[in-house]
């Protein structure tokens, strides 16, 4: 999509360069909001940053009120894509924006909602909100309320929307897996959305639970990022400012644990592998009961592979593990491949796709006994 209005509203956007905003700080429980977030809704990770939020995880979104005619988005990015949305309805693609401020402007005067959101992967590089501003003449509203329902999607590429509105499975121009990639159109934001939820996507493409794609990058996995608020800083830690705490967690990692032959000089078996990968997630598993606690519905997902059963069988086994021992709010959940055409780039399913599977998402999570 070029970096272009888009759209059902009659208003026109341009960039210029920031202005000044009020500082920013971490909050606390029963702290309020100040600087970005003062005005600014987000249930994404962000650190603070003087006087902004850094972030680098896929799809997330800074939502807010305002009065006026027009607002400007605050931003400092050179490598993400974003989506603008003024009253649910999508006005501008941003491609790289850079440190600007991008302004929505020719409104009808009155009250309206503006909603950004990360639509790209940035593991290595940050992306920095500083908040909304109100055209002349008008002003920015107290923020929105935080959703009462809250789900955090856990994954790789597959759940981060990995070029879900490309055009081709082939995408080897410099640029275009990022320029396709939409994660406010994968499976688990229309999910969420449709569900009136808030909620994270902490994907990570081509990693594992103990074994990224094709082998690449031994000695790391997706366990040693999801930790973080800022993906690409070893040691960084995200601090929940303790307003996030999903009753729905869905896990989607295995395709590329198992998804490649094993070459030479890794250091697994197809037998030794599903054994690391089983008692890992089971670890993992732990690591969410004991931050989350133990009325969080935990979902273990696996899907449809054409070379091998492995990620399902393991995937259902380890639910199985999990309710011998006592805990029955852990899931198995399977969607397999009918009527999805992954189109998307190198394979992956496509915009097409994600609906089908937030349908089926959406019509399993009905079964679930979920308190919320």
């Amino acid at each position: 999509m070029p970096a272009a209005a888009h759209a059902a509203t009659s208003a026109t956007t341009s960039a210029a360069s920031p202005p000044a905003g009020p500082e920013t700080a971490g909050r606390r429980p029963g702290q309020a909001a100040t600087g970005a977030l003062a005005t600014a809704h987000t249930a994404g990770r962000v650190e603070a940053a003087g006087r902004s939020v850094r972030y680098s995880w896929p799809g997330v979104y800074f939502e807010g009120r305002f009065r006026g005619t027009g607002v400007g988005i605050v931003l400092d990015d050179a490598v993400n894509d974003y989506d603008v949305q003024i009253d649910g309805a999508t006005v501008a693609t941003l491609v790289t924006p850079g440190r600007t401020t991008h302004w929505v402007r020719n409104l009808r005067n009155g009250v309206h909602t503006v909603r950004l959101v990360k639509r790209s992967e940035s593991p290595w590089a940050v992306g920095e909100f500083g908040g909304f501003v109100a055209a002349p003449g008008g002003a920015i509203l107290p923020r929105p309320a935080d959703r009462r329902r809250q789900i955090e999607f856990i994954g790789d590429s597959y759940t981060a929307g990995y070029g879900n509105m490309s055009g081709t499975r082939d995408c080897p121009a410099p640029g275009q897996i990022d320029r396709t990639t939409n994660a406010d159109v994968s499976f688990g934001a229309l999910t969420a959305r449709g569900l009136g939820a808030d909620y994270q996507i902490n994907a990570f493409s081509g990693r594992g639970v103990v074994r990224n794609y094709n082998g690449i990058e031994p000695g790391t996995d997706y366990r040693t990022y999801y930790d973080r608020a800022l993906i690409g800083v070893p040691g960084d830690v995200w601090k929940n400012p303790g307003t996030w705490h999903p009753q729905l967690i869905v896990i989607g990692l295995g395709i590329n644990d198992f998804s490649t032959a094993i070459n030479p000089g890794e250091p697994w078996t197809p037998e030794t592998l599903v054994a690391a990968y089983k008692s890992a997630y089971h670890g993992f598993i732990d690591k969410l009961r004991s931050r989350y606690g133990k009325q969080a519905m935990i979902v273990v997902s696996a899907t449809y592979m054409s070379n091998t059963t492995a990620f399902a069988d393991a995937a259902r086994q380890i639910v199985q593990d999990r309710n011998r021992r006592g805990d029955d709010r852990v899931r198995y959940w399977y969607y397999d491949n009918t009527d999805l055409d992954y189109g998307g780039c190198d394979w992956h399913p496509s915009a097409h796709d994600h609906k089908i599977i937030s349908q089926r998402l959406g019509d399993f999570i009905a079964t679930l006994p979920l308190r919320w």
